[in-house]
């Protein structure tokens, strides 16, 4: 299992949390999504047939790029 911890600067409140959660959540593979608008950082756990750059491509089109 692959696991990475991302900065989001645009996480501003808890919709944002929920919409970065739900979104990722939905992707096969993906086993566990935790974000934080404290923190603006992102949690994700995955393993096939997710990859990172397809999970990273569905954070900048739905507008949170990671930095």
């Amino acid at each position: 299992m692959n696991q990475k911890t991302v900065t989001v600067p645009a996480i501003n409140c808890g919709h944002c949390v929920n919409t970065i959660q739900l979104e990722l959540g939905d992707l096969p593979g993906v086993t566990q999504v935790v974000a934080s608008a404290d923190t603006k950082q992102v949690n994700i756990s995955w393993q096939d047939p997710a990859s990172w750059t397809e999970i990273e491509a569905l954070l900048v089109e739905i507008d949170f790029p990671p930095q």
